[in-house]
């Protein structure tokens, strides 16, 4: 009888260790945030491939992103930054490709959000696996779903975050108009410093100190007005390889 009892706790206690580390999986992957990055598409193509700027094919009607930051299989939200419509994609293997921008993209991932070849200003946000965000929730547009049943592939998820359609909305054209954030500092003279150090270092003339309060002093370069010169200046300042660069539309 006793060696029975003995036998009932010890496949209880095996059965809790077996649980633990999933709960701690668990606790870990809801701790965590979510990696999000805003910046520019690089939109695929074959060309791209041939003159070697990307080392991997995209297929035109994949919903498949590059991003050095995520892994494989990893499920996305891209955002349009500029008309708020997003959809969900995966990432696919990792590859090179330059590093002015902060993803590769499908010609189709392009066409659904609508992302202009002039100003593919995007929003890639990571979704976990027990996030709150449902994909299935997302509501999809008649005229996506119409491409969804000519051209089936899993997960086409596109939603235009704006809340009234039905009113007739004037088109409000944003100039093209970024600033890059090299970083923000406690004190001026740090910033001044950094200044120095970009102006001395490096071809870029525009660099600029904001004091965005008493103890934060931000340091940027541009505005730009366009996408080459914001692409050129990115990759000169790539020289003194700072880690938080970041691109902000004003």
């Amino acid at each position: 009888m006793n060696y029975k009892l003995f036998l009932f706790f010890f496949v209880i206690i095996l059965c809790g260790c077996a649980i633990e580390p999933s709960k701690k999986q668990i606790i870990s992957e809801v701790s965590r945030s979510p990696f999000e990055s805003k910046g520019f598409a690089l939109i695929y193509n074959d060309q791209l491939y041939k003159n070697k700027k990307i080392k991997r094919k995209i297929e035109s009607r994949s919903l498949i992103i590059f991003q050095r930051n995520l892994k494989k299989n990893t499920t996305v939200r891209i955002t349009n930054l500029i008309n708020s419509k997003y959809i969900v994609a995966k990432v696919g293997n990792n590859t090179e490709y330059p590093n002015f921008f902060n993803s590769v993209i499908s010609e189709r991932i392009s066409t659904e959000i609508e992302i202009s070849k002039i100003e593919p200003y995007i929003e890639i946000k990571e979704i976990l696996k027990i996030s709150s965000f449902v994909a299935k929730k997302a509501k999809t547009f008649d005229e996506e779903k119409k491409v969804a049943t000519k051209a089936p592939v899993d997960d086409i998820k596109i939603k235009n975050l704006s809340n009234n359609t039905s009113k007739k909305i004037k088109k409000k054209i944003n100039a093209f108009n970024y600033i890059v954030k090299i970083g923000d500092f406690y004190f001026k003279k740090s910033a001044d410093e950094m200044k120095s150090r970009i102006l001395n270092e490096t071809t870029i003339e525009k660099v600029h100190v904001n004091k965005l309060s008493n103890t934060k002093f931000r340091v940027f370069l541009g505005p730009y007005s366009d996408l080459n010169s914001l692409k050129n200046s990115f990759n000169a300042i790539n020289v003194l390889q700072f880690e938080s660069i970041e691109i902000i539309k004003k």
